[in-house]
């Protein structure tokens, strides 16, 4: 089994990026469970109530499960997102978390310290940056400056992480030293983005792998009703979700900030 030799890294935002964030996240926990040691799950910005609430994860589970399970189970996992690491170390040499860092992170030691479980209330400074932070748009801009996002972010270098969309399912920053992350493809069914996959040799060469997104299924909501009601629910989100800002593909194909250079 390819479980017995290889780690699987996921970086978070398990729920909120489509309708089947409850066969999303219950997937990855059997996994976790079959693979203890192989399979590892770091918090995103969306496993918190205070989000998932208003982005799709509580109305999936009032929508899909029964009367007596609904509100739950949805109390259960997000009790159990509490529990996630916020961070993960490759080799003393490549960190990784959804958002970032920020002001209240100096050292690793910091994030290792954190006593789980952590809510957003209990650990307010620290989980937003690390879960909501963002790199700079220009690699010529060094330290930390205020994030649009909203007051008390920032944005960074030199990390491996996720949390924005970005159009070819990676990207680079700060000479190569950061990597923005995300594998969710056609994003919400509404960005057509393509999602990627990093894979890491012993060596620690990344070696990224494309998820292209599929073709538009041949049938109508007219010639298929009972998917056109399953649906319902997820476009009324997506019609008062807050647009999440993409990230370009590069325009100058022999560029060295370009991906073709990773």
């Amino acid at each position: 089994m390819t479980f017995l030799y290889i780690d699987y890294l996921f970086l978070g935002d398990y729920v909120d990026r489509g309708q089947h964030s409850l066969e999303t996240i219950t997937l990855l926990l059997a996994l976790k469970i079959e693979y203890p040691h192989n399979i590892h799950l770091i918090r995103g910005n969306h496993e918190a109530t205070d989000i998932n609430s208003l982005f799709g994860f509580r109305t999936e589970c009032i929508e899909r499960m029964g009367e007596q399970d609904r509100i739950w189970a949805w109390h259960r996992i997000n009790r159990l997102f509490n529990w996630f690491p916020l961070a993960a170390l490759m080799e003393k040499k490549v960190i990784c978390m959804h958002g970032g860092i920020g002001h209240s992170i100096n050292h690793v030691e910091q994030i290792e310290n954190l006593q789980r479980p952590i809510t957003m209330e209990t650990g307010a400074i620290v989980l937003m940056d690390l879960l909501w932070s963002d790199p700079t748009e220009n690699d010529s801009v060094e330290g930390l400056r205020p994030n649009a996002r909203g007051p008390g972010l920032v944005t960074f270098g030199l990390i491996v992480r996720a949390h924005e969309c970005v159009m070819d399912g990676f990207e680079r920053f700060a000479q190569g030293h950061l990597i923005t992350l995300f594998s969710a493809t056609n994003y919400c069914g509404t960005t057509n983005n393509t999602g990627a996959i990093l894979v890491f040799g012993r060596d620690l060469v990344v070696a990224p792998k494309l998820i292209h997104p599929l073709p538009p299924a041949f049938h109508s909501p007219e010639t298929s009703p009972e998917r056109h009601i399953e649906d319902t629910w997820m476009q009324e989100i997506n019609a008062n979700r807050p647009a999440m800002p993409t990230r370009g593909r590069p325009q100058v194909a022999n560029d060295r900030g370009s991906l073709a250079w990773i």
